[in-house]
């Protein structure tokens, strides 16, 4: 088994096609194809399954799928880093994050950082809830993770860097336009505005009105955070979402909660950070915020 093997199966379960695994790879597909059946001869077994349309893994395959990530990308994590070495002069940075934090949190910070470094390039792999997240990382997909505390056990670098407030969003013509705060309590008969619950802002909403007494009802459902935000400002309901995907051209009103209810945002990977990765954290925690005093730190 050679790394050039593992490359080949990576690509094409990615890409769910040998044709297409061998167009990225910039190699014929008979080649490919060789190199998938001299792994599966080492194997003593099958790890793909050729189908009409597309392709399967075997139970061997997705025994193997994960070791073989992180062979692929522990090789060009290794050929990165050697070519930015300290200096931080090309390179990619890959950052796997939620959905709300790739539209909210992240870009300003990407923006500074891109300006310091313009040759290195970075890639972005977003995900609905934290526990695909913690997944992705595990089996390689990104050289860390931004996003909320990993519920799981973490054995690698964990640091926490920054955190941010949910806040709820209504229409300007709403009669609680004009305050600055309110009380879950006060919106328990209220249609809102709700998430798909594959989505990890889902449990947020449910376990945070849970905890005030009622169980929200909704008028339509989202994947989006944003989305979230504008469809308050067009009155579909209030809306609880992170202050930091509130941006420039959402014309609702913006409403802290009574208490203020916050969550930690933490930067973490499966082995020791690269020097681009390191570059990126010690930017984002030299801004870290203080906590607001009296704030009530959700864990889901």
């Amino acid at each position: 088994m050679n790394f050039r093997q593992l490359e080949c199966f990576v690509a094409v379960v990615d890409e769910g096609s040998f044709t297409r695994a061998a167009r990225r790879l910039g190699m014929t597909q008979p080649s490919l194809s060789q190199h998938i059946k001299t792994l599966e001869a080492e194997l003593r077994g099958s790890v793909i399954d050729r189908l009409p349309r597309g392709i399967s893994l075997t139970p061997a395959g997705r025994t193997l799928l994960p070791e073989a990530r992180l062979a692929v990308r522990a090789l060009e994590r290794g050929w990165q880093t050697t070519r930015s070495v300290l200096t931080l002069e090309a390179g990619e940075l890959e950052i796997a994050t939620v959905l709300s934090m790739a539209v909210g949190l992240l870009p300003t910070h990407i923006g500074a950082w891109h300006r310091q470094h313009p040759n290195v390039s970075v890639r972005l792999h977003e995900f609905r809830h934290r526990n695909l997240l913690e997944d992705a990382v595990e089996q390689g997909v990104a050289d860390f993770a931004i996003g909320p505390l990993p519920v799981r056990a973490w054995d690698g670098p964990l640091e926490v860097i920054a955190w941010e407030e949910f806040v709820i969003v209504v229409p300007p013509t709403d009669p609680l336009a004009g305050r600055r705060s309110v009380r879950l309590e006060e919106l328990a008969d209220r249609e809102w505005v709700l998430y798909h619950q594959d989505h990890g802002l889902a449990g947020i909403l449910e376990e945070t009105c849970r905890q005030a007494g009622f169980s929200p009802r909704g008028s339509v459902r989202t994947s989006q955070a944003e989305g979230a935000a504008r469809l308050a400002s067009a009155g579909l309901g209030p809306a609880l979402v992170p202050d930091n995907i509130v941006l420039p051209g959402i014309e609702g009103s913006v409403l802290r909660l009574n208490p203020r209810k916050i969550r930690e945002v933490a930067a973490y990977a499966r082995t020791e950070w690269s020097s681009i990765a390191a570059s990126f954290i010690d930017m984002l925690g030299a801004e870290q915020r203080p906590h607001p005093r009296g704030a009530v730190t959700i864990r889901l």
